[in-house]
Parts: C-alpha cells; structure tokens; sequence
C-alpha cells in the first residue's frame, strides 16, 4: 500500500507539473460560470453541462491516458526493474491518472455550482448526479486507455485506437442502432434496445441524466424504450449499476493487460 501511495504521489505531482489538469479544471469551470450566467441554474444549463461532460470527458480521459502512459513507458519498466509489484505499480499508475481527471472535473463544474447555490436548490439531486456521472466515465475510459497503450506497442497506433474507440462511443453507435432499428423494424427490439444501451456507457450516463430530470423529448430511441421498460426509478438504479460495471470491467481488463505485459 506504502508503495502505491508513492507512486500515486509521483504520478500526481508529474499530471500536475504537465498542466494539462489544470486546464481541463479551468475549462470546465468557464464553461459551467457562462452556461449558468446565460441559463440560470435550471435544466436547461443542465442539459448543456451533459452535453459537454459527454464528449469531452471520454475524449480527453482515452486520449490523455494513452499518451502519459506511452510517456511514462520508461519508468515503468524501471520500477519494474525493482523489487515493486505489479499490482501495486498498476494501482499506483491508474489512480495517479484517474484522481487528477476526476477532481479537476468535480472541482471545475462544482465550484461554479455551489457559488450560485445550484448544489443546495430543487436541482441539487440532478448536479449531484452529473458530477457522479462524470467521475465514472472518467475513470471507464482512463481504464481503456491503459488497455490500448499497453496493447499497442507504437504511440501513434494507440492514439489512432483511442480516437476510434470515442468515436464509435460517441457518434457512431447511436447512428449504427438507429440503422439496426430500421433494419429490424417488424421485429419487437425493445430488449434488443436495451441491451445496445447497456454496451455504451456514454449513452448510459446520458440516460441516467435525461432520466433524472425527466426530459423524455431528448432521450431519443434507446432511452425512450429504457424508461418505457423499467420506469425512472428502476432505470435509474439499473443505468447507474451498468456504470459501475462497466468502471469494475475495464478497470479489471487494464489490470489483467497491464499484468501479463512482457514489458
């Protein structure tokens, strides 16, 4: 545990040093200051974060990711070259990537937030849980990064990977499950349908916000037929533990990679 600690200390002094969180933390906190100056802090602003914590977390955690650990490739190997574990080296390497991301965004759309009352109003349950949302596609897709890095031996093959993967996620899957639907229309899909959206997790957290503030107009196919299915409550526990299953997948995915990789 000691040495985790160490190397998730290192690891967090280096993201720090490179700037790029304090950016990202900056980013999210301009945005959140303007969309709420222009909207107030009703739906409307929330509708808009969700739609930035969307694309741009899974783009800059799979992105951001790949690179440091192509970056950080030599110091692993010469950890390894010392009595330190795998499993720690691992535990160290992924909250040393994953922590800065998470609080940068809680930090950059919280603190917006809470000056102008937003986590303390009748909205504060949805805020809430984008925050929770954010974190945990930060920490799916920090997690596929390092499968993709430590799969793929050359730097611009991985980065190549990594901008597929958030394109397929985040604008191709919606497009090839509207063709599926088309497709496949005399069929019953809705459990098909629903299955589609268990294995995207962008648009998991999608539906658990647009289920939270009950906008069924923007819900869109998959999302129609998962409240249609399950209700808002039940869907909402349901969406919400796909999630932390597909962070508990990826993250033990990354960790089996990262363990068999002959460095």
């Amino acid at each position: 545990m000691n040495t985790t600690l160490k190397i998730v200390k290192y690891e967090l002094q280096d993201v720090i040093r490179g700037h790029w969180v304090i950016l990202y933390t900056v980013f999210f906190a301009l945005a959140t200051e303007i969309l709420i100056q222009f909207g107030g802090t009703g739906s409307r602003v929330i509708v808009s974060l969700m739609n930035v914590v969307l694309i741009l977390i899974p783009l800059v955690s799979i992105v951001f990711g790949t690179m440091y650990v192509y970056h950080a490739r030599n110091f692993i190997e010469l950890l390894l070259s010392q009595p330190v574990s795998r499993h720690a080296l691992f535990g160290g390497l992924y909250a040393g990537l994953a922590l800065p991301l998470s609080f940068g965004f809680i930090l950059g759309v919280g603190i917006p937030l809470a000056v102008h009352g937003a986590l303390t109003g009748g909205q504060s349950g949805t805020f809430v849980m984008l925050l929770v949302t954010g974190v945990l596609l930060t920490l799916v897709f920090t997690a596929l990064a390092l499968v993709v890095a430590l799969r793929a031996e050359n730097r611009v093959q991985g980065v190549g990977i990594s901008l597929l993967l958030w394109l397929l996620f985040s604008v191709f899957y919606d497009g090839l499950v509207l063709i599926a639907s088309y497709s496949f229309s005399a069929y019953p899909l809705e459990k098909a349908m629903i299955g589609f959206t268990v294995l995207n997790p962008i648009d998991l957290g999608r539906i658990l916000l647009l289920l939270k503030i009950d906008i069924s107009a923007l819900m869109g196919y998959t999302g129609a037929v998962f409240e249609q299915f399950f209700g808002s409550v039940l869907g909402l526990v349901i969406a919400t533990s796909a999630l932390i299953l597909w962070t508990s997948l990826t993250l033990l995915l990354a960790h089996r990679t990262f363990r068999k990789k002959d460095f």
